[in-house]
């Protein structure tokens, strides 16, 4: 072998690392080698939780995040800098990523933003099974909840400053002085949520187009959604029916109640009747109430069949397979 063909050869040699080098650092190489990383088909499993703002989705992520480990899945925040929407080049990029991240899968991702059907984004998404949760919470009590938020924070990050902190003025004094941060308007918020992206869903505000989609995709879109207030039983039911990722979150939750609601904010006013009649005559607050009530019956309806069902009770649902062939 000439000394000549050797050095061709070396330098080939640097020439393949290079480029090597080159596509790791541009995100190319993924699409250019095959992937080594072999996935079991049951952790094919991706839980979306589009979080809605003051519904304690701060409570229930805790318990996700003190399970991972032990059920060995894994939990990732989507953290997007609008607080409700994700541009069109965005959503695509998001289901086709998390489709092919087969190192982080199973996984529950977390964030506020609106729904969106991951499998209708034009993009591969293979055999992953997609799962939507959320949690809904009675639109006023909402809507103070998060005014009160703003003004004087809450137990979990108490040294952090609100946007109206210092401003003493009640939701009643808001409402009375038809102030902006008590308008109608700012209770239009679950209905647009559970809609999505389309820019009817939040303009204008109390349509009806964008309540019936919400109560489609809620229905249709969503494995489970839960109350603010019931939140212990929506626990139960996410254990029940996903273990993979819940196991142990019952007990978790009941072992720790006065910590597991991590996010109470410090100070709220009661609000008067005369405040929420004057929120009542609105097409907004009639359409918030009309999804809200719609989630609630939903709820109630599926935890008393799976709850009669896991204690055996008479509603216990049986069926068997006759007839089979051959």
């Amino acid at each position: 072998m000439t000394c000549g063909f050797i050095i061709y050869i070396i330098l080939q040699w640097i020439s393949f690392k290079i480029w090597i080098t080159l596509n790791q650092e541009n995100g190319d190489l993924s699409r250019l080698l095959p992937s080594k990383q072999v996935v079991n088909e049951d952790d094919k499993v991706i839980v979306i939780y589009n979080r809605i703002p003051k519904t304690g989705s701060t409570s229930f992520m805790h318990l996700p995040y003190e399970l991972c480990d032990e059920n060995k899945f894994n939990v990732l925040l989507l953290n997007i800098s609008n607080p409700h929407s994700m541009t069109f080049s965005d959503r695509i990029f998001f289901a086709n990523n998390v489709s092919h991240w087969y190192e982080k899968m199973p996984a529950l991702y977390h964030g506020h933003f609106a729904y969106f059907d991951v499998q209708n984004m034009g993009v591969q998404t293979g055999n992953v099974k997609f799962i939507n949760i959320n949690i809904v919470r009675q639109p006023l009590e909402r809507l103070v909840s998060y005014y009160y938020f703003l003004r004087y924070g809450d137990d979990y990050r108490k040294g952090k400053i609100r946007s109206h902190m210092g401003d003493k003025t009640t939701f009643d004094e808001c409402v009375a002085k038809k102030l902006r941060d008590c308008d109608p308007k700012k209770l239009w918020q679950q209905v647009p949520w559970f809609c999505g992206h389309f820019r009817r869903c939040w303009d204008p505000p109390g349509n009806r187009w964008a309540l019936e989609q919400a109560k489609f995709n809620l229905a249709n879109k969503y494995f489970l959604v839960g109350l603010t207030e019931d939140l212990e039983t929506f626990i139960d039911l996410m254990e029940m029916s996903l273990p993979r990722f819940f196991k142990g979150a019952g007990l978790l939750f009941r072992s720790s109640y006065e910590t597991s609601h991590i996010r109470r904010t410090i100070h709220k006013d009661s609000v008067s009747q005369k405040t929420i009649d004057a929120f009542k005559d609105t097409r907004i607050w009639k359409a918030e109430m009309e999804f809200y009530e719609f989630a609630r019956s939903h709820f109630d309806v599926i935890k008393n069949e799976l709850t009669a069902a896991e204690n055996g009770g008479a509603n216990k649902r049986i069926y068997h397979y006759e007839k089979t062939r051959p």
